[in-house]
C-alpha cells in the first residue's frame, strides 16, 4: 500500500481496553491489505470503540438505509402510500444481480415492497425506482434537516455502474484495477468513488443514525420501527452478522459492495438487553471480486466489539 495506506489509524475508545480492541481490529485488517473505518457503540451506555470514524467513504448500497428512512418518513406523514403500485421496466432498470434488477419482464410493485426489496436483497432497481418517487435532492435535503450532514446522497444507484463503465467500458475487472490504482494514488478516475461526488458517510455519522433509529429519536416512531423491521430481514450474513449468529442474538443490518468496497452497518441486540450499533467501511487493496478472508475479518471485528461493549 501507499504511505497513506499504512498511516496509523486514529483510535477511539472509552478506556484502554476498548482502544486495545480497536487497535487489534485495525491491525488485522491492515494485515489483509484492508483500509477503512470501524465504529461500535453500546446504545445504552454510550461506550464505544473504533478507528478513523470521521473519514468520509463512498457508501455503495449502505446508502439505502438513510434513503429508506426518508421514504418511510414521507409515508408516516401521509405524503406517500406504501400500497401505491409502481411499474418497473427491466429494460430501463439498474444494474444488479438481485430482486427487480435481475427481472426479465415488466412488473408492478407497491412502494412498501420496493423498500423491502432494496433492504432485504439490496435491489438496486428497487432503490432507483424509489428515487423516482422521492428525488435524490429531496433525500439529501431531509437528511441535512435531521442533522445528518456527514451522510450525503448525491446520485442514483445505477450511476455507480455508469461511471465505472465510462472509465472501463464493460470490463469491470479493469474498473476494479482502476479503483485500486486510484486508491493508492489518492485520485478518482471513477467519479462515484470520489468522496466529493459520491454518496458518502462516515462510521460516526452512520452509527449515530442507527442510534437515533433504534431510540426513536428521528422521524416518526412508525417510520423507525418499520426500518428496524426491514433491516432485520436482510438475507446477506457474510460480514458483521457472520460471527454474531446465536439464538440469543438478533442482527439487523445492511451491506454495501462495489468494486473494492465491502461495507456493513447494523445493530446487534441480545436477549440480555445489550444493543450495539456498528459500522464497518472497508476498501480492499486487491484485484478480487471475492474475498472471504476480508468478509471474515469484518465478522471477527463485529464479534470482538460486541463482546467488549456488552454489559
Amino acid at each position: 500500500m501507499s504511505a497513506a495506506g499504512v498511516r496509523r489509524p486514529v483510535y477511539v475508545g472509552d478506556d484502554g481496553a476498548l482502544r486495545d480492541v480497536a487497535e487489534a481490529i485495525a491491525t488485522d485488517w491492515a494485515a489483509l491489505g484492508v483500509r477503512g473505518s470501524f465504529l461500535a457503540r453500546n446504545l445504552d451506555t454510550g461506550e464505544q470503540l473504533g478507528f478513523d470514524i470521521e473519514e468520509l467513504i463512498p457508501l455503495a448500497s449502505v446508502v439505502k438505509v438513510p434513503l429508506a428512512l426518508v421514504v418511510l418518513d414521507r409515508i408516516a406523514a401521509g405524503d406517500l402510500d406504501p400500497a401505491t403500485p409502481v411499474p418497473v421496466d427491466p429494460a430501463r432498470s439498474s444494474v444488479g444481480h438481485t430482486g427487480l434488477a435481475a427481472f426479465r419482464y415488466p412488473a408492478i410493485v407497491a412502494v412498501g415492497d420496493l423498500l423491502l426489496m432494496m433492504l432485504s436483497v439490496s435491489d438496486n432497481a428497487a432503490a432507483d425506482t424509489v428515487l423516482g418517487l422521492v428525488p435524490v435532492a429531496d433525500v439529501d435535503e431531509r437528511l441535512r434537516a435531521w442533522g445528518c450532514g456527514d451522510i450525503r446522497v448525491r446520485h442514483r444507484m445505477n450511476h455507480m455502474y455508469e461511471c465505472a463503465a465510462g472509465a472501463a467500458g464493460n470490463d469491470f475487472s479493469l474498473a476494479l484495477e482502476l479503483a485500486l490504482r486510484d486508491e493508492r494514488a489518492d485520485r478518482h478516475t471513477i467519479e462515484t468513488l470520489d468522496p466529493a461526488h459520491a454518496n458518502v458517510g462516515s462510521a460516526a455519522a452512520l452509527v449515530e443514525l442507527l442510534r437515533r433509529v433504534w431510540c426513536d429519536e428521528i422521524s416518526a416512531p412508525s417510520a423507525t420501527a418499520e426500518l428496524r423491521r426491514l433491516m432485520s430481514l436482510q438475507v446477506f450474513t457474510q460480514r458483521l452478522a457472520s460471527e454474531l449468529r446465536a439464538d440469543t442474538l438478533r442482527w439487523s443490518g445492511k451491506t454495501g459492495t462495489f468494486l473494492h468496497l465491502r461495507h456493513e452497518i447494523g445493530v446487534v441486540e441480545a436477549e440480555s438487553g445489550d444493543r450495539v450499533a456498528m459500522a464497518a467501511l472497508t476498501r480492499a487493496d486487491r484485484c478480487a471480486g471475492l474475498a472471504p478472508d476480508v468478509e471474515l475479518a469484518i465478522g471477527v471485528a463485529g464479534r470482538e466489539a460486541f463482546e467488549a461493549l456488552r454489559g
